[in-house]
């Protein structure tokens, strides 16, 4: 069983849970168990889908369903932006750009799964 931990993706999809945690403490009570419950979760099925893929041959189908988490959690972070569940801006735009960044390590991860293999990876679900 491989290790995740040393993975640069790993590091950054955890220390966004951290940091989903201390700005979820500070929602309201709904949003808190809401909105808060939400992004937790999601930020755990992403280092858990970080876990997986590290631990599979087959990487890709995990890191395309990683891909949509990574998007459902942008949504969500996003609605907590216009319900104004964050104590501020910083923290919205701290959450956004802490995605961002794993989606983008994400996608560097297929393109190098795909150089490797010789073949052109299409996505299950194209972005569009």
């Amino acid at each position: 069983m491989a290790q995740s931990e040393h993975l640069p993706i790993y590091k950054a999809a955890f220390d966004l849970l951290l940091n989903i945690e201390k700005i979820a403490a500070k929602f309201s009570r709904s949003n808190k168990f809401i909105y808060g419950t939400d992004l937790r979760n999601k930020a755990k099925d992403v280092i858990m889908l970080i876990v997986r893929a590290n631990n599979v041959l087959n990487k890709c189908p995990i890191l395309e369903e990683m891909r949509i988490q990574l998007e459902e959690l942008k949504v969500i972070v996003r609605i907590c932006m216009e319900i104004k569940a964050f104590p501020n801006f910083n923290s919205f735009e701290i959450l956004i750009n802490q995605i961002v960044e794993i989606a983008k390590q994400n996608e560097g991860w297929i393109r190098s799964l795909s150089k490797r293999s010789g073949q052109n990876y299409q996505p299950m679900h194209p972005k569009g």
